[in-house]
């Protein structure tokens, strides 16, 4: 029985392999470089040769007078990317609801899921023309309407509200179609049943749409708590500048300016590694948060 079981799934196995090992040589083996925190680390040395200093670069990392600004950076602006990706969407979604005719729902959600499938390099060169001081169209708005222009990109107070911004407009496409997929799952008789008590459009929202989407926006709730300290690396890179780093510099780039742009690998992997632990009990907080309320589990 086994072996006949073991030969007829051989098969699909065989299909998950390749996978595999790409997760190990990918996701795996790369974990060995942590070694690389506790290390006075060289290239040339190694991970064998280079000596040990243990705790000394997250010391370092702690005593250095830009880490908590950066912290406080990566949470901000995350957590409002969190909070504005979670509100739009379901505002979204309750609109398009509305909308009777089929070809226009269609029309709007593949217009506002298009920018999902673009990457940050190509949105970026897109915002950098829109927000330009001289010649972007929403300065050229604002000069009509007889304001002063704003450097967008370069100013400390508005580039984080930037961040969110796009990061909202491209985003938030996707996870309409999600809040839309559980409106599409309310039982049509729960409509019924509110028209016969003499409930209008909006009550009908209110105490049946909204409910049959909460087990959904509960779920998408916690495990976006897992995000705190994922700012959006690429969008950041993509926008940012020196002139701006006091308020949108964040982890990541912060990361990326030590270990490639400045070669201090070992304080860049303790970094890393700050923040991979934090993440990690982020992610498993709201994992267990998620089965909790929502009664989503992986396994």
């Amino acid at each position: 029985m086994i072996s006949f079981k073991w030969r007829r799934e051989l098969p699909l196995h065989a299909m998950i392999l390749p996978g595999l090992v790409l997760v190990l040589i990918f996701s795996y083996m790369p974990m060995f470089g942590i070694v690389i925190a506790f290390q006075k680390f060289t290239p040339f040395h190694g991970w064998f040769g280079s000596p040990w200093v243990g705790l000394k670069y997250f010391e370092e990392m702690f005593n250095r007078p830009d880490t908590m600004q950066v912290v406080w950076n990566t949470i901000y602006i995350a957590t409002m990317k969190i909070a504005a990706g979670f509100i739009v969407p379901i505002l979204v979604a309750l609109l398009l609801n509305e909308v009777n005719r089929a070809w226009i729902k269609r029309g709007i959600q593949t217009f506002i899921y298009l920018p999902h499938f673009m990457s940050w390099v190509i949105l970026g060169g897109v915002l950098v023309d829109i927000l330009s001081p001289s010649e972007g169209i929403v300065n050229a708005l604002l000069k009509a309407a007889g304001l002063k222009p704003i450097f967008f990109l370069g100013n400390l107070d508005w580039f984080p509200r930037v961040l969110v911004i796009s990061d909202v407009w491209k985003e938030f496409g996707f996870n309409t179609i999600v809040y839309l997929a559980a409106i599409a799952g309310i039982n049509p008789t729960l409509y019924e049943a509110a028209i016969m008590d003499g409930a209008n459009r909006w009550k009908q929202t209110l105490h049946v749409t909204l409910p049959g989407m909460l087990p959904i926006m509960v779920l998408m709730a916690t495990l976006s708590l897992g995000n705190v300290l994922n700012a959006g690396f690429e969008q950041v890179l993509v926008l940012y500048s020196p002139s701006v780093y006091q308020t949108g510099d964040i982890l990541d780039t912060m990361i990326y300016r030590m270990g490639l742009q400045s070669f201090q690998y070992s304080l860049a992997t303790a970094i890393g590694l700050f923040k991979s632990v934090v993440s990690f009990i982020l992610i498993s907080v709201s994992y267990w948060l998620a089965y909790r309320f929502a009664n989503y589990r992986i396994f």
